[in-house]
């Protein structure tokens, strides 16, 4: 029985999201285009793949079964495209990488035009989100990451060494002071994140025990809780070169030393062997390497 692959991508992205919206947001399609390839798909294999519940879509017992063999069939296509890709040795073509959303936003756009200009035959997508990309799967040929990857098959290379430090708006500091030391933070608005316990692991480094309600401000978009912090709602956190770089905000000086923020540089083994890539890839290396840490 032949298959058309695009409706077994949007099988598993449903399998995996739990909604044929999500599925679509995934694969960058639209909810009907996913709806008929399940649709397709169930007719030409005989059988319910998936039931209608509250939340969204579930998995019948066949559409379980049939998971890992899917998966299993995209591994394959992944790795089939990461050889062919590994061979080609033109430059001119296209990236994609994956970064936070704060280095996407604040970091990696000075680096990527300087890119463009070195080379203008490199088109560049950029994924800015937190979550792990699947490089195998080809979701992202180069990831940008604050802590090391552990997939399978990959090559990483920590390119730098971050510093973080503490900031607040200048008016926040006008109505309620600068804390400089741990013990003055009580009755300070802090901005910190909602379910990424990151702030909480530093404060924690740093010897201070806080939980989640520390914080008066909690939200897992990492610009949107630095935005926050600009306009004045509490103090936080940031690389101090992005900090810096904002006339809104001091750096607090405190007389606590505060762990710094590794940056890995991660791509597919194979690809390593593509010259655009490596390219992009070494050219990334050196940018970030240069970054104040």
């Amino acid at each position: 029985m032949a298959f058309d692959w695009t409706h077994l991508q949007s099988f598993l992205a449903v399998a995996e999201h739990g909604s044929l919206s999500a599925a679509a947001r995934h694969l960058g399609g639209s909810q009907p285009t996913m709806g008929r390839h399940i649709g397709a798909l169930e007719a030409a294999l005989g059988a319910r793949l998936f039931e209608r519940t509250a939340g969204g879509l579930a998995l019948t017992s066949t559409g379980a079964e049939l998971v890992p063999h899917a998966r299993a069939m995209a591994d394959a296509a992944g790795r089939l495209s990461l050889v062919a890709a590994g061979r080609a040795g033109a430059i001119a073509g296209t990236i994609r990488i994956t970064a936070s959303e704060v280095m996407a936003v604040y970091v990696l756009p000075d680096i990527l035009a300087a890119l463009r200009r070195a080379e203008p035959e490199i088109d560049i997508e950029l994924v800015a989100s937190d979550r792990t990309e699947n490089l195998l799967q080809r979701e992202a040929d180069i990831a940008v990451r604050m802590y090391r990857p552990t997939q399978a098959d990959v090559v990483t290379r920590q390119v730098a060494e971050l510093e973080v430090a503490m900031f607040a708006a200048h008016d926040y500091i006008a109505r309620r002071g600068a804390p400089l030391a741990p013990d003055a933070f009580a009755g300070h608005d802090f901005v910190g994140y909602d379910r990424n316990d990151l702030v909480i692991r530093g404060f924690r480094a740093a010897g201070l025990e806080v939980g989640r309600e520390f914080f008066a401000f909690r939200s897992d978009n990492q610009v949107a809780a630095w935005q926050m912090v600009v306009a004045g709602f509490g103090i936080g956190f940031n690389q101090r070169h992005i900090g810096e770089a904002e006339p809104r905000v001091a750096r607090l000086m405190l007389d606590t030393v505060l762990p710094t923020l590794p940056v890995w540089l991660t791509a597919h083994q194979e690809l390593k062997t593509s010259a655009r890539v490596r390219r992009v890839y070494n050219f990334l290396a050196e940018a970030l390497g240069r970054l104040p840490g």
